[in-house]
């Protein structure tokens, strides 16, 4: 990945791994914008978007974007870093959010955690995806520190949304979100802090550069 021009990273994760905050201080770090759920589906919301509507708003594109930029703005400073995940897998949504996500990344660079980012930009020119993981018990722990919730709780949630991710990428791709192939990088979180992640990233953005 050539970082000097426009590109786009995704950031893949098992929930409680960390890879939220990964991504967030990777995008700090490159100096680009940072999309995630609850972006997404806040923008989604705010605009009342369809696939109709992306198709539509192209024609005005300079003051979308201005709206967007407005928006982006309030909506990041206001998410909390942890929240209660559901996956949706209505196809019109994946479709929705899949436009959304490719028209944000035509317009600059960006790092997007989730939303089954290896698979939306899987064909995008200039383009790295990232894997990041944890042992279960490193996801336990902080999930429940995060949440304040009980170890029950927090493995409740961790098979639910592990399930419904797997679910959800196995519907409408003919692969594994734990297929190693789907990355050029997999990251353990076990032994790293997150601004460590970020550090091995850096450094392999640099090292493939060179290559």
């Amino acid at each position: 990945m050539n970082k000097n021009d426009k590109f786009v990273i995704t950031i893949n994760r098992e929930l409680g791994s960390g890879g939220r905050t990964v991504g967030r201080k990777l995008a700090e770090a490159l100096g680009v914008k940072f999309y995630d759920k609850a972006l997404i589906e806040g923008l989604t919301k705010e605009f009342g978007l369809t696939v109709d509507e992306i198709e539509k708003i192209k024609a005005r594109k300079n003051t979308w974007w201005n709206e967007f930029n407005t928006y982006y703005m309030k909506l990041n400073s206001t998410t909390k870093p942890m929240e209660a995940e559901t996956v949706l897998t209505t196809e019109t949504m994946m479709e929705t959010e899949k436009r959304i996500l490719q028209e944000l990344a035509a317009e600059e660079s960006c790092v997007v955690a989730g939303r089954s980012g290896f698979l939306v930009f899987r064909d995008t020119p200039n383009h790295m995806s990232i894997f990041i993981q944890a042992s279960m018990e490193f996801r336990i722990s902080r999930l429940m520190s995060k949440k304040q919730i009980s170890r029950k709780e927090a493995i409740a949630i961790i098979e639910k949304v592990d399930k419904g991710r797997e679910t959800y990428i196995q519907k409408y791709a003919d692969t594994s979100r734990y297929d190693t192939r789907n990355y050029d990088l997999v990251i353990n979180m076990d032994e790293l802090t997150e601004d460590q992640a970020v550090t091995v990233i850096m450094t392999y953005i640099e090292c493939t550069m060179k290559a």
